[in-house]
């Protein structure tokens, strides 16, 4: 299987780590609600800068 991945996937995903990380979501990552909220926060972080609140409850 050939698997490639995009120049602008690679950037989507570094810029949603920094901005995730930014917001407090990649702390105390040590059981699985935290985990899904930082896997939302990373790639959905355009809604992070919307104000959008992405903590899995």
């Amino acid at each position: 299987m050939d698997m490639r991945v995009s120049l602008s996937t690679i950037i989507w995903l570094v810029v949603g780590v920094l901005i995730a990380s930014a917001h407090h979501y990649l702390e105390k990552l040590d059981a699985i609600r935290p985990v899904v909220s930082a896997a939302l926060a990373v790639v959905l972080w355009p809604l992070l800068l919307l104000g959008i609140n992405l903590h899995v409850r």
